[in-house]
């Protein structure tokens, strides 16, 4: 028999009374799914589609769908197999079905998710497609109230071998809420940091550096970047009167220890960039109420200078007058300070401020606050000629005269200097 037909065989097992059978098949099947690997074709088998005609699941991608709410280990594989396997657009059209897209974000909300990191970069994979960014813009999930939880709720949907539902079982009848402003929730309390470093301190059993890939593929969307750029409510259901824009809530991340965090931090910020009418917002204090049309609602301004400039900044000292315009947050840098390490993370930080440069109001505000003062202290430091050449074009930029034929020339900024949003990093797929 070939290798082929015996892993063909396998497959019935996956569904075997036995758990011990089901993990055994599973785990022999799981190292046919890396790409390149021979046979790799049998997930696919049968996954038709085209034209008008949706893509449907074979019966092997729906055991492995079911298996990822078994016991630890057979989970464990189930996810990883579906993370390897999500760089075929046929798959995640089968994947990204409401019933399983609910259970997957669901599972990442609920605090005692074992596997919420292997769930999230799922989504994180799954969320380089279009199609997937728009459904989880409209997408809303049920929830208990339980008392038990830091969080308040209980997902109902989530419920599954490796995440237990609360005893006593909450009495009251689930509400939806819209599941984005709670992944932006559970992303900021899940981080591991200065004041929760030990596992048993967070809420969370899982860190979810990966939904940061989430929110910057999303903000490729322009439907995408008005959610990050719309202010509302923590609360799920809309009771708490406060709002802010939920792009605040991810900034304090841009410094992050984790690359994948803090790189598609800043990605989102540069993606919410794009949106130039959102500029006086993004720049403004947090004691400015401000608007991004076409929303009326006022909020906080998110003030994101000092999160895009720190990582560019090293230990060079200023003269007073030039530390004088920095923001309050890069005076006066220890000698020990250090760059963005990453070439990738430290070119979506430059773009980002040539975006903001689209407008004319936006190139005042660089030139006042310190920015070519930082810019000119990067040139002379880096190496990467590609940081290099986007850093000249900002220099070009701030340094330039200004007159009456400058003040529209924002579009043609974008078109010249900035990549497409289609190339950037955070689309990218991740294997295990």
């Amino acid at each position: 028999m070939s290798d082929a037909a015996q892993l063909k065989e396998l497959t019935q097992f996956l569904r075997d009374k036995n758990p011990q059978v089901r993990q055994i098949a599973l785990a022999n099947l799981i190292g046919q799914t890396p790409k390149g690997s021979p046979h790799r074709d049998i997930f696919y088998t049968g996954i038709g589609g085209g034209g008008l005609q949706q893509p449907h699941e074979n019966e092997l991608i729906r055991d492995i769908k079911i298996l990822c709410r078994d016991q630890l280990a057979t989970a464990h594989d189930a996810f990883r197999a579906l993370v390897n396997l999500s760089d075929n657009s046929l798959l995640v059209s089968v994947l990204s079905e409401p019933s399983f897209l609910r259970f997957i974000v669901s599972y990442i909300l609920n605090y005692q998710a074992t596997l919420a990191d292997l769930a999230s970069m799922l989504l994180s994979n799954l969320s380089a497609a279009s199609s997937v960014c728009t459904a989880l813009l409209s997408l809303k999930v049920p929830l208990l109230p339980d008392s038990k939880s830091p969080t308040g709720w209980f997902p109902v949907d989530s419920r599954c071998g490796t995440c237990p539902a609360p005893v006593p079982y909450p009495s009251e009848e689930p509400m939806e809420a819209l599941a984005l402003p709670m992944l932006v929730d559970a992303f900021v309390r899940a981080a591991p940091g200065v004041e929760n470093q030990e596992l048993d301190k967070r809420p969370y059993k899982g860190d979810l550096h990966f939904l940061a890939s989430v929110f910057a593929n999303l903000s490729t969307t322009p439907a995408g970047r008005m959610f990050f750029l719309t202010p509302r409510s923590s609360d799920p259901f809309g009771e708490d009167v406060d709002v802010e824009y939920p792009l605040s809530k991810l900034l304090a991340f841009a410094e992050h220890k984790d690359t994948i965090r803090r790189g598609g931090v800043a990605s989102t910020i540069k993606n919410c960039a794009f949106h130039t009418p959102a500029h006086r917002a993004l720049l403004a204090s947090e004691n400015e109420k401000v608007t991004v049309p076409p929303s009326t609602v006022t909020a906080p301004g998110m003030d994101i200078l000092p999160y895009v400039l720190l990582p560019l900044a090293g230990p060079e000292e200023f003269d007073l007058e030039d530390q004088e315009l920095l923001p309050p947050a890069l005076q006066f840098l220890p000698p020990t300070k250090k760059r963005e390490p990453d070439p990738v993370i430290r070119l979506t930080h430059v773009e980002t401020l040539l975006l903001l440069c689209t407008t004319r109001w936006g190139r005042d505000y660089l030139r006042t606050h310190g920015v070519y003062e930082v810019i000119r202290a990067l040139h002379e430091n880096e190496e990467v000629e590609k940081v290099s050449e986007h850093v000249e074009r900002l220099v070009n930029l701030l340094k330039r005269d200004e007159g009456p034929q400058t003040l529209k020339d924002g579009e043609d900024i974008i078109k010249e200097v900035i990549v497409e949003e289609s190339e950037d990093e955070d689309s990218r797929i991740e294997e295990i």
